[in-house]
C-alpha cells in the first residue's frame, strides 16, 4: 500500500486560526432568503420570521461571519428598498439573477438574523449602480447611534443600538463584464478608493474589502489587482478573492486536485500585493479575504436563470446536489485555506442555503444537510489554536489541470493551551487506499482521541432529503499508534480528520 508521511512539530506554526476563515455568505438569490432563512409559515419560525432549523444548522456549522445582500444581487441594489414598514417597501426587478426582490428582508432584517445565529455581519456596497453617497448613507444607517437622518431613521424603525458593522466589501466582481455597473480596473480603483476615504470619515476603524478578481482565469487577473491597489492600498485592509470549481468532462482526478489552483490563486494575489507595497515603500500589509469559495456546477441546469420573459420571486436557482467527491473537495480547499492563514484573514463558503449551499429546505418542511456540510462542521469545531507548518511527503498521480498532483493533502492545528491537534487530510486517488504516516516525536505525551473519515465506494453518491445520514463521516478504524508514529488508512476519494489530546 502506497505511504504518505507527515510531521508535526509545534515550533514551526503559519499564523493563529482566523475564526473568519468559517464564513458563509447570504445573498438576495434563489431560495437563500425567502423559503431559505426566512420562511414565516414554517413551524419553527420565529416572530420575525426566520426558520428556527435553519439557525440552529448554522450554528452547528461553525459560522463565524456572513457576507451579504451580495454577490451580484448588490450592484443593483437599493439598501432603503429594505428598510420601513415592510409593506411598504417596493418591489424591484433583480437584474443579476433575472428575477422579483419584494424586499421583504433587508439590513435591520439581517441584522436580526444574525444576532440569532451569532455570527458577525459582513455588508456590501452598491458600487456598481450607485456610488459614494449611497455607501455612507448605508453605513450613517448601521452605525452612527443617532442625532442624524439616517441613524433616526434606523431608531425609527425598531433598532434603537447601531448594528456596529465592521466588515464591509467595497462592491463585488466589478471586474466582470456580467456584473451591472462593470468597470475598468481604473475606473474601479478611483471610485473604491474615494468611497474607502469617504467611509474612515466617519469610522476609521472600519475593515474595508477591495474587490479583487472574480476568478484566477479572468483576462485581467493580476494586472486589475495592481492596478487597484496602486490607487486604494493605504485605504483598504484586504483584496477579495473569488474561486468556484467542479468536475468537468468526467475528469474526477483534475477536480479533487482543485485545492492546488486555490494555493496558486492565493499566492498570486499575495505576491502582486507585497509588490505593490514595495513599490510604494509601506510596511502595512494586505490580507485576502476569500469571500466566495465553493463546488459549483455552474453548466448545470439549476443555474439557468429565467428564461420564458418571468421575473420570479425566488425561484429556485443554483441549487446543486452535492456528493462525496465535492464534500473531499470542499475539506480540502478548507485545507488550503488554512495553510495560507497568515493572509488568508477572512473567507465566504457561497452559499449558506439552497444556493450551491451545505444546507437545504423544503419551503415549510424539511430541512437537511448535504454531503459538504461535514467537513466545514469538523474543520471549523476543532480547527483550534495555530496553524503548523507541516512537512508532507506524498506518492502524486498525473492530472490533466496540474499535472503531477500529490495524492494526499494535508494541515494541522495545535491549540497551545491544551495542546490538542487536529490533523485534516484528504486522499485524492481514485481507486487506491494510502496509509498516511503521522510523526508525533516532537508532541510529546499524546493520545488519539478520535479519527474519522467521509468516503464512499461511490464518489458520486450523494445525500438527499429522504437520506442524508448514509453519506457522513464514520469512525475509522484503521488507525493506530505505533511508538511515537501514528499510521492511518485514508480510503480512495476521502477526507479524513485525526484528533489527538
Amino acid at each position: 500500500m502506497l505511504t504518505a508521511s507527515l510531521t508535526l512539530d509545534p515550533a514551526f506554526t503559519v499564523a493563529p486560526v482566523r475564526r473568519r476563515t468559517f464564513g458563509s455568505f447570504i445573498e438576495h438569490l434563489g431560495r437563500c432568503v425567502y423559503t431559505g432563512i426566512h420562511d414565516p409559515g414554517h413551524p419553527t419560525a420565529d416572530a420575525d420570521g426566520f426558520r428556527g432549523d435553519v439557525v440552529d444548522l448554522t450554528r452547528e456549522l461553525g459560522v463565524s461571519t456572513v457576507r451579504y445582500p451580495g454577490g451580484n444581487f448588490v450592484s443593483g441594489y437599493r439598501w432603503e428598498d429594505g428598510v420601513g414598514p415592510v409593506a411598504k417597501r417596493p418591489a424591484r426587478l433583480d437584474l443579476a439573477w433575472h428575477s422579483t426582490e419584494p424586499n421583504t428582508v433587508g439590513v435591520d432584517e439581517f441584522i436580526t438574523w444574525c444576532r440569532a445565529a451569532d455570527v458577525e455581519p459582513m455588508i456590501a456596497v452598491n458600487l456598481g449602480t450607485r456610488g459614494v453617497q449611497e455607501a455612507l448613507d448605508l453605513l450613517e444607517y448601521c452605525n452612527v447611534a443617532s442625532g442624524t437622518h439616517f441613524s433616526d431613521l434606523r431608531r425609527a424603525n425598531g433598532s434603537q443600538a447601531p448594528h456596529n458593522v465592521r466588515m464591509w466589501c467595497l462592491g463585488n466582481e466589478m471586474d466582470g463584464p456580467w456584473q451591472t455597473g462593470h468597470k475598468t480596473a481604473t475606473e474601479y480603483a478611483r471610485l473604491a478608493t474615494e468611497t474607502a476615504r469617504a467611509m474612515r470619515m466617519i469610522d476609521p476603524d472600519l475593515e474595508l474589502v477591495v474587490c479583487g478578481s472574480s476568478g484566477s482565469g479572468m483576462p485581467t487577473f493580476g494586472t486589475w489587482e495592481a492596478t487597484v491597489l496602486a490607487e486604494a492600498y493605504e485605504q483598504v485592509d484586504l483584496i477579495s478573492a473569488h474561486a468556484y470549481y467542479h468536475e468537468e468532462d468526467g475528469d474526477l482526478a483534475s477536480f479533487l486536485g482543485s485545492a492546488i489552483d486555490m494555493d496558486r490563486f492565493i499566492e498570486d494575489v499575495v505576491a502582486t500585493a507585497d509588490a505593490v507595497r514595495a513599490a510604494k515603500k509601506l510596511t502595512k500589509r494586505i490580507h485576502i479575504s476569500f469571500d466566495e469559495w465553493n463546488v459549483w456546477y455552474t453548466g448545470a441546469a439549476a443555474s439557468v436563470l429565467p428564461t420564458d420573459g418571468s421575473w420570479p420571486v425566488a425561484p429556485a436557482l443554483l441549487e446543486d446536489h452535492y456528493n462525496v467527491a465535492d464534500a473531499v473537495v470542499v475539506g480540502n480547499l478548507l485545507i488550503s485555506l488554512l495553510r495560507h492563514s497568515d493572509r488568508v484573514r477572512s473567507a465566504s463558503l457561497a452559499q449558506l442555503v439552497n444556493v450551491i449551499a451545505p444546507i437545504m429546505t423544503e419551503p415549510g418542511g424539511r430541512i437537511w444537510r448535504q454531503t459538504t456540510f461535514h467537513p466545514f462542521a469538523l474543520t471549523s469545531r476543532w480547527a483550534v489554536g495555530d496553524v503548523l507548518r507541516v512537512e508532507l511527503a506524498s506518492p502524486a498521480t498525473q492530472t490533466a489541470k496540474f499535472g503531477s498532483t500529490p495524492l494526499v493533502d494535508a494541515v494541522a492545528t495545535r491549540d497551545p493551551k491544551t495542546g490538542a491537534v487536529a490533523v485534516f487530510a484528504v486522499n485524492r486517488s481514485l481507486t487506491e487506499s494510502l496509509v498516511l504516516d503521522v510523526d508525533l516525536r516532537a508532541l510529546g505525551a499524546i493520545e488519539l482521541e478520535e479519527c474519522l473519515t467521509l468516503a464512499n465506494p461511490d464518489p458520486h453518491a450523494h445525500a438527499s432529503v429522504d437520506d442524508e445520514t448514509t453519506l457522513v463521516p464514520r469512525e475509522n478504524t484503521d488507525v493506530k499508534r505505533e511508538g511515537d508514529r501514528l499510521r492511518v488508512e485514508l480510503p480512495p476519494v476521502s477526507w479524513t480528520m485525526l484528533r489527538l489530546s
